[in-house]
């Protein structure tokens, strides 16, 4: 009798009750079972969301809180569900490892609160143990995925936001199923529309059945309403960021920095023509003539020497700040970086074509009157033709994928078959 007025009063949140009753025997905590559903008082508080009373079983017997239910549900698991922090706070306080605690369904409390959108919950969880959102599920499902898959976008926000980990935004299942996909197969624009905002490194990239997040949109959801916005979503994380491009970009233009560094360099200390090998001074008024060490061209032609110097200065300095440039962007993912530093590589390029031509006219008197000009109108005319050729081949590609999925379109599903 006493054991169902104890159970009565935590359901009904009758304090006074619980505490007349647990004065005339504290033994009564110790029952575990109630009905078939093996819950104890404490659970049955929780569930319920009585806090006072939650508070006065735990200040008697702060063991009750360890006891799980039939469901293999901690105290911490029903209190994530209801969305009580301030009962969440006293359990975690307790016992704080129950963050790690996993219930029936293999998800452990943070996972419940995230499922169940309790967004305070969560914030108090990730302030104590932040780490065990990173936790796998079944099918190596993250906890974002569960937000996605279970449509709380709220509690999806404050994940991101608190963990502000780009590598669990960007993981991907048993299936190499990423956010993008749980999003599509949902069909949720508005998490896509934050995912595109919010996120950053996120790509498509292909599930274990060969197909990104925009291959499941097209395939499954083109006569949706949100279609053509997610489409275009979409396409934007197709395209890859520059962060992500970084480490391989200025390892390729270090090298060509470096390299083009030294032939200026060398062209410098070496120039066309070689230098004077001994000091020669005029018999008569003793003025030195010639001096060893120095360049054969700039006694010769001084003026078409000078032009080189300059020329191959700007090659020489503009390769150094390419390589100043480059090596910033190794600390830094920001798109500034890359960008000066793919100016500087083409000044340095063709300051070294305009070095290059000017060489040959200082040492081949066929090219006397050949010009620096011509030179810097071939160097020029070389460099746009290159840009121009990547420009084509770009286009052709990207008009090629758009030719193939138009036929591909009008053709259909159905096939034709001749006898």
């Amino acid at each position: 009798m006493a054991e169902k007025k104890l159970y009565d009063a935590a359901i009904i949140g009758d304090l006074a009750t619980l505490k007349q009753l647990l004065q005339t025997n504290q033994h009564l905590l110790d029952v575990v079972s109630f009905t078939s559903c093996l819950k104890n008082v404490l659970h049955i508080a929780i569930k319920k969301g009585h806090e006072s009373v939650v508070a006065e079983v735990l200040k008697i017997n702060p063991e009750l809180a360890l006891e799980l239910d039939s469901n293999s549900s901690s105290s911490l698991h029903l209190a994530a569900a209801r969305g009580n922090a301030g009962i969440a706070e006293r359990l975690m306080e307790i016992a704080p490892e129950m963050c790690w605690w996993r219930d029936g369904h293999d998800m452990n409390p943070l996972h419940v609160a995230a499922v169940k959108g309790n967004v305070a919950v969560l914030e108090e969880m990730l302030r104590l143990d932040s780490f065990a959102a990173t936790a796998r599920l079944h099918r190596g499902q993250t906890v974002l995925h569960l937000c996605v898959k279970h449509r709380q976008l709220g509690t999806l926000k404050v994940l991101v936001k608190e963990l502000g980990d780009k590598d669990l935004a960007s993981a991907k299942d048993d299936d190499g199923e990423t956010l993008l996909h749980f999003a599509v197969r949902t069909n949720q624009l508005e998490v896509l529309d934050y995912l595109n905002g919010s996120v950053r490194g996120l790509r498509l990239t292909k599930n274990s059945g060969g197909k990104t997040a925009l291959d499941v949109l097209n395939d499954s959801f083109r006569n949706a309403s949100t279609y053509t916005e997610m489409k275009t979503i979409l396409k934007r994380f197709n395209s890859r960021p520059i962060a992500v491009s970084l480490p391989q970009f200025a390892e390729m233009t270090m090298v060509a920095a470096v390299l083009i560094a030294t032939m200026a360099f060398q062209a410098a200390v070496s120039p066309p023509g070689g230098v004077w090998q001994e000091t020669k001074t005029n018999s008569t008024t003793g003025e030195i003539i010639q001096k060893a060490g120095q360049a054969v061209m700039a006694t010769e032609e001084p003026r078409k020497y000078i032009q080189f110097i300059q020329v191959n200065i700007v090659s020489f300095m503009s390769s150094l700040v390419a390589i100043l440039f480059l090596a910033t962007t190794g600390s830094s993912d920001q798109w500034i970086f890359p960008v000066l530093a793919t100016f500087s590589m083409l000044v340095s390029m063709a300051s070294i074509g305009v070095t290059y031509g000017l060489s040959l006219i200082l040492t081949n008197p066929n090219m006397k009157e050949f010009g620096w000009r011509n030179s810097v109108v071939i160097s020029v005319c070389v460099f746009a033709g290159a840009m121009f050729f990547i420009f084509v081949v770009s286009s052709f590609r990207s008009g090629t994928g758009r030719v193939k999925r138009f036929v591909k379109k009008a053709a259909g599903p159905a096939s034709c078959n001749f006898v």
